[in-house]
């Protein structure tokens, strides 16, 4: 989608609100910056003994203004600075709150959360909802052709299509994560350790990913898989022409999600350097001469196929 289509279906609210929010933190820090020492006095507070970190604050805060105020003009695509800011307001109150419990700073002081960081979480909370929204449609709007031309297109690094594979013997394709994420090591550890057993049934294991070739290579020999053909597919074209989208904020941050997660991560699937779309969601495909004889849907970025069963089908399907 392009920076001028997405940017037309943003609320004008939303990048009303971002411009208000850079000029308030511009005007804050211009003044925290200028005259330090004024809020202290105001509230029969001490002079702080380095004025110099008040000033700092001052000028991390009007540095933000600049950034909100950048965001303004596409927040759908400039959404991680709204979400680094969101965060901030969201800690900050949480620190403020544990000072005023402990009696080290006075209630006045709060006055600053409330326009600094309280009356934002809204409006902020509902532009990184719509900027998500905005990301999970933007692409796969092209005409893409059906699933055979597209098995016949998708070749590896080899030369080979995947349609031309499954002629000779069934492929058993698996379309991975980022290669960053925890489950998308699980999975190819998973499969290192059912190769064996999936080769003697007569298959052949194929990977589909949204890295480089090279990168991708060495990544899956870590596991034992550098042989294993492998097909590049950065724009996730293959993805989404095989029925395989963005996931939901469920499907991907889901409660489930975390709890599996934290297992996978302490069982040694560590998270690396996120490449390619961290909302795509994986599937698994088993092809026989060329077509798609069976397919696993994840509900969530968690689930674990048991691999060797999906190669197992009635010889008549």
């Amino acid at each position: 989608m392009s920076l001028t289509t997405r940017s037309n279906a943003t609320p004008r609210w939303m990048r009303h609100v971002l411009l208000a929010a850079g000029a308030y933190n511009v005007l804050w820090g211009a003044f925290a910056v200028l005259f330090p020492s004024a809020m202290f006095r105001w509230l029969d507070m001490p002079l702080p003994n380095y004025p110099q970190l008040w000033q700092c604050i001052g000028m991390i805060v009007g540095v933000y203004g600049i950034g909100y105020a950048i965001a303004a003009f596409d927040p759908a695509r400039h959404w991680p600075i709204v979400l680094v800011g969101f965060l901030g307001k969201v800690f900050g109150p949480l620190g403020m709150v544990q000072a005023l419990w402990t009696g080290v700073l006075p209630w006045g002081f709060a006055l600053n959360c409330v326009t600094n960081d309280l009356i934002w979480w809204v409006p902020f909370a509902l532009i990184l909802k719509h900027a998500w929204e905005q990301n999970l449609a933007a692409p796969g709007r092209e005409d893409l052709p059906d699933e055979a031309t597209l098995l016949d297109e998708a070749r590896t690094s080899a030369g080979s299509s995947l349609a031309d594979m499954s002629r000779k013997q069934p492929v058993l394709v698996v379309f991975l994560r980022h290669a960053g994420c925890t489950f998308c090591r699980e999975a190819l550890a998973d499969l290192s350790a059912r190769r064996a057993e999936i080769a003697r049934d007569g298959t052949k294991i194929a990977l589909v990913h949204m890295g480089t070739p090279e990168s991708f290579a060495a990544f899956a020999a870590r596991y034992g898989l550098g042989d294993v053909p492998a097909i590049s597919d950065p724009s996730r074209r293959l993805y989404r022409g095989i029925g395989l989208r963005r996931g939901t904020l469920s499907q991907l941050l889901g409660w489930s999600v975390w709890w599996r997660g934290a297992r996978a991560f302490f069982a040694g699937h560590l998270v690396g350097t996120l490449q390619g779309d961290g909302t795509q969601m994986p599937g698994v495909f088993l092809i026989r001469d060329g077509r798609v004889v069976r397919r696993f849907l994840h509900a969530t970025a968690a689930d674990r196929p048991d691999y060797t069963q999906l190669c197992r089908i009635p010889a008549a399907s």
